[in-house]
């Protein structure tokens, strides 16, 4: 089990960070059949209301909102490209309407002949899902690194099965920063947990500052710790707002 007496002792308090799929959440074999158990919501809600808590994932904001309710989290989607501040508002990053639809019809008209591959549209991002087709893992990333290749806004981020097209002045690290700059997350030690390779910015980000960064399963990653599942992340919330009960947020 992951120690947090060492960040504690310091006497600074802790802001946690949390990715949704993989993290918070069991993949799925489509997006849309992905959940959050309601014992890890529970345990989420409780360590909410003692300390600074977000989600920073690739889905957007209101897919976020959709899993969490009824939580209402300070949220960064979309890695970061659309987020919610800890006073609600709500704040995008904007591409070229053109650029994005013709981006849009480009991919629709590729993957339309593929129907064992998924195309997900995320406002100002793309999602290229090859779950269901692991062998079309060449062509999927050919197409999604060519348009990013033509299209310097955007930027090739891989996944877990999945390339997606995201804006290049996106990421998790930047958002986990922009969170540290506001209160209730300025002056704490953040504490980031997730499983992907798109988290590893924000992990770098959150080793710089002190804080701890847990990576959920196998693989390499400049994460400081290691949770072995999504069970493992759930159990570890789950005793984690027990354990830190009598404490209270920053500004209570």
């Amino acid at each position: 089990m992951i120690d947090l007496d060492s960040l504690t002792s310091s006497g600074q308090p802790l802001a946690f960070f949390f990715d949704l799929d993989g993290t918070l959440a069991e993949l799925q074999p489509r997006p849309e059949q992905v959940f959050i158990p309601a014992e890890t919501l529970a345990a989420l809600e409780q360590l909410a209301r003692r300390y600074a808590v977000a989600v920073v994932s690739g889905r957007p904001l209101a897919e976020i909102d959709g899993f969490t309710a009824p939580l209402r989290l300070p949220a960064a989607g979309v890695h970061g490209a659309e987020w919610r501040d800890p006073q609600g508002e709500l704040h995008r990053v904007t591409l070229d309407g053109e650029v994005l639809a013709q981006v849009g019809q480009r991919l629709e008209a590729v993957l339309g002949d593929h129907p064992d591959l998924l195309l997900e549209r995320k406002s100002v991002a793309f999602a290229l899902h090859y779950r269901q087709a692991p062998e079309k893992e060449a062509l999927v990333h050919e197409l999604a690194a060519g348009i990013a290749a033509e299209h310097p806004e955007f930027k090739l981020q891989p996944g877990k099965c999945v390339f997606e097209l995201k804006p290049a002045a996106a990421s998790k690290g930047e958002a986990v920063a922009r969170f540290m700059e506001l209160r209730p997350f300025a002056g704490c030690l953040p504490v980031f947990v997730g499983d992907d390779r798109t988290d590893e910015e924000g992990f770098a980000v959150v080793n710089a500052r002190g804080g701890l960064s847990v990576k959920v399963g196998e693989g390499e990653t400049v994460a400081r710790a290691r949770l072995p599942s999504v069970v493992a992340v759930a159990r570890w919330l789950q005793d984690l707002s027990r354990d830190l009960a009598p404490h209270y947020k920053q500004g209570d």
